[in-house]
């Protein structure tokens, strides 16, 4: 793994908010810019316009080749002419949210607060932003194309929590949300995981405090470890095993182990070198301080934190129409949690579906082939539009 090399996000379609951006912290940050794509023709009446909210590690390439790494968008299978959030019927606008490193403001940024020599990087002294600055960044974004309501939000994972944020902060902007593996709340175990993600960063020799491109690094090994462990809360055991089981690549010696290593890592099994090349390709297109900001953004989040506890008292008389969505082996966002949210929005008469999708693909299954899902969503936004008149 090449630790001095440097991550690039090259040029990519955005708007520039000279005015700035409020954040929750309390910091006035501007400019603001948020990188975008879209997809499909924005309707006369502007009334066909989906966001799509990106999960942690995603961007704004959802339905087309991404720049850097030449691979089809994240969602390539979802969004496009015919497929179930269809681009010849609506509009689709993904934003790279604000803290990323695909164009969006973040710790990549030269800072503005006056305190650098004017071409400085934030780096770790980067406002500390949550799930409502992105989703206010969004906004800004929404109002800028000339759309004042949305025909729907979605998103899954921390996409989700994105789409929920934006029912609960603009209720009377959109006619429908579509939260998917996702939940109002960040769990204590999924804090846990993070915050081991992070702590494998910080260990990085090549880290330099937050400031490694002043030294031509990159905390390469310490980022791909944090994306290797992430990886594995997004499968199951059940895809783990037969996608490798427990077969061996003969005489692979382990790439990060000393020369010195033991005869034991000169075999690997194929699911170490499978996350070993997730770590690896993931070093190459994000950077490591933007990783640890969105994190820690997703660790804050909690609807119900400023209603003493109650989540349905965030949701109180929405007028947004909701399709929850969770999958039977998702242990990150388990089904459980998708069902206290769908509690909640029952106990305020909120209109809303709830499928379970049964998989054994685990959290990462929103991403995957799944027919069922596919039948969900695309059902879903034919009747919101139907029953909005806009079939």
């Amino acid at each position: 793994m090449n630790s001095t090399a440097s991550f690039d996000p090259g040029k990519h379609t955005s708007v520039t908010f000279p005015e700035g951006l409020d954040l929750e912290c309390g910091v006035h940050l501007a400019p603001l810019e948020v990188a975008y794509r879209t997809y499909g023709t924005l309707s006369e009446k502007r009334d066909n316009a989906i966001v799509i909210c990106h999960a942690l590690t995603g961007d704004q390439y959802v339905a087309e080749s991404h720049p850097l790494t030449g691979k089809p968008g994240w969602w390539a299978r979802m969004v496009g002419p015919g497929c179930p959030i269809d681009t010849d019927r609506f509009f689709v606008i993904c934003p790279n949210v604000l803290g990323g490193c695909m164009g969006s403001t973040g710790p990549r940024s030269v800072r503005s607060d006056g305190k650098g020599n004017g071409s400085e990087c934030w780096g770790t002294d980067f406002p500390p932003i949550t799930v409502r600055d992105m989703v206010r960044a969004q906004h800004s974004l929404v109002k800028h194309l000339g759309i004042e309501r949305l025909f729907a939000v979605v998103g899954g994972s921390m996409g989700g929590m994105q789409a929920l944020e934006w029912a609960v902060t603009y209720p009377h902007m959109m006619l429908a949300v579509l939260p998917l593996a996702t939940s109002p709340f960040h769990s204590a175990q999924n804090i846990a995981f993070n915050e081991v993600g992070r702590q494998s960063v910080f260990a990085d020799p090549d880290w330099h405090g937050g400031r490694y491109w002043e030294y031509g690094k990159v905390p390469a090994r310490g980022l791909a470890v944090a994306r290797m462990m992430a990886h594995i809360t997004y499968l199951s055991e059940e895809a783990l095993t037969r996608k490798f089981g427990r077969r061996v690549r003969r005489g692979q010696l382990a790439s990060q182990a000393p020369e010195t290593s033991l005869s034991m890592f000169s075999d690997i099994f194929e699911v170490e070198s499978y996350l070993r090349y997730q770590g690896s390709s993931f070093v190459n297109r994000f950077d490591a301080n933007s990783y640890l900001t969105i994190t820690r953004a997703m660790d804050w989040f909690d609807l119900a934190a400023e209603h003493e506890g109650d989540l349905s008292a965030a949701f109180a008389g929405t007028p947004v129409r909701f399709c929850v969505v969770s999958f039977s082996s998702d242990w990150l966002f388990p089904t459980s949690v998708s069902r206290q949210l769908v509690n909640a929005l029952n106990r305020v008469a909120a209109n809303v579906s709830f499928v379970e999708i049964e998989s054994d693909k685990g959290h990462d299954a929103f991403l995957l082939d799944e027919p069922d899902f596919d039948r969900t969503v695309r059902g879903f936004l034919c009747g919101v539009a139907e029953h909005a008149g806009l079939a």
